[in-house]
């Protein structure tokens, strides 16, 4: 009893202790630069849940707080900041502005800037903002997530190759592709023999970051190369925080989740039967094949990368291995890759002397499959069966004609046998690697020297063997094995010296930066080709160079750290020209005003930072494919092709087509640009508008008779105009201890008009034709025209009857001249967007992480050329071929077209709206944390890539580059589980 009593005292004595111990705290925070009150800052007990967020005021208050609690402010965009409670129960708070994303290093041209110091249009990708999934090639990283950026896969086959323009592209005939520079060299954009995607050949793994340069003042430090953009790749480099490792590991599946509506067995025997001869009727098998199941299957990729980074002050480094095997949903299409990556950094004479040495080196086997297969499991009849016991070709069924020979016109090769049959085989490699120098002058420490020698070289060979094969068949029933032989050689060479003199001017409270050098690059390309077959043996082999030298110049004038001046010139020089024409220059010129730094901005509780860009620049263009286009060669006929003189036979040399006027295409680019952030960076993003004027366009035309070597080649004629606007706008929506969610939204508006075609403004030209088409030989479906967007469709308009059937044979008569010509096709639609977006979310949840990738395009239109081609009643039943039936799509119950001419291949009830919206990615993971021991950390991830399109086009993809859809090798979903362990 006398314990009890003492204990009820010493709660009764202790009791206001507990209660003031957990007291309540109030206070203000505001900015710590113009005493603004900061909204929404979040304030946490550390190491709990407990919590509370400012009121608009700034003010807040919080409970159950002890002596000796952290309470942890934090805001988007400010320094967080983290208090030990005591005894006083009002505390306020002043955060500082964190400068690090206004700070961040971005890589221009020849140098470096910071974000808050750009004067130009640039967009910088990190690391921890790629797409994620099963990457296999650089571009993929990249896709949606830069206004201005359209990336297109050219399929879904392993490695494969992908369209990429940069605010539209800026030529007709010359290349649209931008420039790659990798670590300081400019690559070859160029194929490599063996190799469907060039940019395949590097490592996804080991890339740090992604550098956008899109206007003329970025872009113009790059002169001749650089009219259709720079893309800046800066790979991962070694640091001095010791030794690290880390292992990713991936396993993937991916599966088509659609195929081409053919026709399946008993609607195409209901067809057959209900609109077939008896001799069609005849043909009829028993099999049930489902073609493309035959052909597709689930494919299974894998990859695997370890590096190992560390150094000191003094010397760093990275190296890593990665080993990538993909094989594709196409039967035998597979890609095999590994690669090897080392970088040192060291520090000399007291850090005068920087030395940085890069060297990436990749080997790949590629095996194409023929995608010709596509093609014919579509059209190939589903009654027949895959293999036929009694065939000598390979055992697979063929159609044959009453001799037992393939049928070699009107008759579909057997889709399994074209992939089985045929080993088309390539193995690569390719290094990319440079050291430069950087030199701080002891004796004028604002002097630096910089010398870059760099390489791109790659080797390449593979066989095409097509063996036993109804393909590979003479008209007389002689088998042969056809086979041809490819070896190449790429040598690119780099070496580019400047000096850059950078000082602050104190007395006028200005900095300059001041830069001029001089590059030299050259590349060579050679090999050899030979080809065998029952009746010729044909080598034929070339050797080509190119070389490209400049002078170049860049002046950073700024006042008062906010008003900044960026002048540039380039001086460029190009083999592919005569002398007369080889050198062109381009100039550019921008301004930036960092508004936010004004006095009048400063109170203000809207607007935490505001910029304004505006700029202007000539870029060039030499790049139309051939090496020698402007001066005078000759072609050494083949062994097939020679003279003969009495009882020798001797090679003769013809001479080539060139065009010796031939100069530089030159684009000017006007800019207009804001940078902001609203709401104490709430809010951030940037807004750009730009307008674009190409002249002299680089124009593939025809020729008039007898003036030139051709009847077509490249002339400087022509000019055209881009204009658009680009939006960039990211929120972090929520930033806590345990929570976070960011979200990024880039939406882009693009125009071209083709401005002039010919010398004298001709109003009756009707423009240059282009877009080839499946089935309709010699003829094409699209038109450049003046007043018109490139590649714009060129077609008949359809006449629909009371039901909204389409009429076979019966056009709008356009021009009243009571006849159906040429004269009546119009210009109707175009495959390019009116509108491109990409969405980006990242949230975290303790553990948790996830990411999903979002990305549409609306107003682009597609040539449905599988229907015009598969979906009419002669590609089932034509009687030219009575001794074969073929089966078709869907398209031909519903058109109910009977004929194959021209004008129904070029109407435009095949132009189908194409707009679409595709999750991209998504992405959810798990961090274990030191699961193998302290400095461990563990993480997996699950992925699911190309999961969601939304689209009304009608055929299998509506993402395709060039607007024409045929034979595309389906784009798959894939499913990934990733592993991630650092150590």
């Amino acid at each position: 009893m006398k314990n009890f009593r003492i204990f009820l005292l010493s709660v009764i004595l202790l009791f206001p202790v507990f209660m003031f111990a957990q007291q309540t705290v109030k206070g203000k925070v505001t900015e710590a630069t113009g005493n603004t009150a900061l909204p929404g800052v979040g304030i946490i007990i550390k190491g709990t849940i407990k919590g509370a967020a400012t009121d608009f005021d700034g003010n807040y208050s919080i409970d159950n707080v002890k002596p000796g609690d952290v309470l942890v402010f934090s805001y988007m965009g400010f320094i967080t900041k983290e208090l030990t409670f005591g005894n006083n129960t009002t505390i306020n708070v002043a955060l500082t502005e964190s400068a690090e994303a206004l700070d961040e290093v971005v890589i221009i041209g020849y140098g470096t800037t910071t974000v808050k110091d750009a004067t130009g249009s640039i967009t910088s990708v990190k690391a921890e903002e790629f797409n994620r999934g099963f990457i296999v090639s650089a571009d993929q990283m990249l896709t949606g997530k830069v206004a201005g950026v359209q990336i297109t896969s050219a399929g879904g086959a392993p490695g494969s190759g992908a369209t990429i323009r940069i605010r539209g592209g800026a030529s007709l005939s010359a290349t649209n592709d931008p420039l790659f520079i990798i670590d300081g060299v400019p690559v070859d954009n160029n194929g490599i023999s063996g190799v469907r995607n060039p940019l395949s050949t590097i490592n996804p793994n080991d890339i740090e970051s992604y550098t956008i340069l899109k206007d003329a003042s970025s872009t113009a430090i790059y002169g001749s190369r650089a009219s259709n953009g720079v893309i800046i790749i800066t790979t991962k480099k070694g640091n001095s925080g010791g030794f690290k490792a880390s292992y990713s590991a991936n396993f993937s599946v991916s599966q088509n989740y659609e195929t081409v509506d053919a026709l399946n067995t008993k609607q195409f025997k209901d067809y057959v039967n209900a609109n077939g001869t008896a001799s069609d009727i005849a043909l009829l098998g028993t099999a049930n094949t489902n073609w493309q199941d035959e052909i597709f299957r689930l494919g299974y990729g894998t990859d695997h990368n370890i590096s190992l980074v560390g150094g000191s002050n003094k010397l760093n480094y990275r190296g890593s291995i990665g080993y990538t095997n993909q094989t594709g949903t196409l039967l035998t299409s597979n890609m095999e890759r590994a690669t090897y990556a080392l970088s040192l950094g060291s520090k000399l004479f007291d850090d005068h002397l920087k030395i940085d040495a890069n060297i990436r080196t990749s080997l790949l086997k590629n095996r194409f499959a023929d995608t010709g297969a596509i093609g014919s499991a579509i059209s190939f009849d589903p009654t027949k069966p895959v293999y036929d016991s009694s065939s000598i070709y390979g055992g697979y069924f063929e159609w044959l004609d009453s001799s037992g020979i393939p049928i070699s016109v009107g008759a579909p090769r057997n889709p399994v046998a074209l992939l089985n049959l045929r080993n088309n085989t390539g193995y690569a490699n390719r290094s990319i690697g440079n050291i430069q120098f950087d030199y701080k002058m002891h004796f004028l420490p604002e002097l630096r020297a910089n010398l870059n020698l760099g390489f791109d070289k790659s080797g390449s060979n593979g066989d095409d063997n097509i063996n036993n094969s109804a393909n590979s068949t003479l008209i007389d029933g002689t088998i042969f094995a056809g086979t041809n032989h490819y070896e190449q050689t790429k040598d690119n060479l780099l070496m580019d010296f400047y000096l850059d003199y950078a000082k602050d001017l104190n007395s006028i409270n200005s900095t300059i930066d001041f830069m001029a050098g001089y590059s030299y690059q050259d590349f060579l390309t050679q090999g050899f080709n030979n080809s065998v077959s029952a009746s010729k043996s044909e080598l034929l082999d070339y050797y080509n160079q190119l070389n490209l030298q400049s002078f170049f110049g860049r002046l950073n004038y700024t006042l008062a750290d906010k008003y900044l001046l960026t002048l540039t010139m380039r001086r460029d020089g190009s083999s592919r020209f005569s002398k007369e024409n080889r050198w062109g220059n381009f100039p550019s010129a921008a301004f930036a005003w960092k508004l936010y730094e004004e006095p009048f901005m400063k109170d203000s509780k809207t607007i935490s930072d505001l910029k304004l860009r505006l700029s202007w620049g000539i870029t060039g263009q030499q790049d139309v494919g051939r090496y020698y286009p402007a001066i005078a060669t000759y072609l050494k006929s083949t062994n097939t092709a020679q003279y003969q003189f009495g009882n020798s036979f001797l090679n003769t040399f013809r001479a080539e087509p060139f065009n010796a006027t031939l100069k530089w295409e030159e684009t000017e680019t006007f800019n207009a640009g804001v940078d902001f952030g609203l709401f104490n960076k709430l809010f951030s993003g940037s807004v750009d508008a730009y307008f674009r004027k190409t002249k002299d366009l680089l124009n593939f035309i025809p020729f008039p008779a007898g003036s030139s070597l051709s009847n077509a080649d490249f002339a400087n004629i022509g000019k055209m105009e881009n204009k658009g606007l680009e939006l960039t706008l990211s929120n972090q929506t929520v930033k806590s201890d345990d929570f976070n969610l960011n979200l990024t939204l880039n939406a882009t508006y693009a125009q071209t008009e083709i401005t002039k075609l010919t010398t004298n403004d001709d109003p009756n030209y009707e423009g240059v034709e282009t877009g080839g088409f499946s089935g309709g030989v010699g003829n094409t479906i699209q038109r450049h025209t003046v007043g018109y967007e490139p590649y714009s469709f060129f077609v008949y308009q359809q006449v629909y009857n009371a039901n909204g059937k389409p009429v076979e044979g019966v056009y709008v008569d356009r021009n009243n001249d009571g006849v159906i010509t040429n004269a009546d096709k119009y210009r109707f639609k175009k495959p390019t967007a009116d509108y491109t977006f990409g969405f980006t979310a990242d949230a975290n949840y303790k553990n948790w992480t996830f990411n999903m990738v979002w990305r549409g395009s609306l107003g682009n239109y597609v040539y449905n050329n599988v229907d015009s081609n598969l979906g009419f009643d002669q590609q089932l039943l034509n009687s030219a071929f009575p001794e074969v039936i073929s089966n078709g799509v869907a398209n031909v119950l519903e058109s109910g077209f009977i004929n194959g001419g021209a004008e129904r291949y070029m109407s435009d009830y095949y132009i189908q709206e194409a707009s679409f919206v595709k999750l991209d990615n998504v992405t959810i993971g798990y961090n274990f944390g030191e699961v193998f021991g302290e400095k461990s950390n563990l993480t997996i991830n699950g992925t699911a890539q190309n999961a969601v399109t939304i689209t009304n086009y009608k055929g299998l993809d509506p993402e395709v580059s060039g607007g024409i859809d045929y034979n595309i090798y389906p784009r798959p979903i894939i499913y990934m589980v990733g592993v991630i362990l650092n150590f």
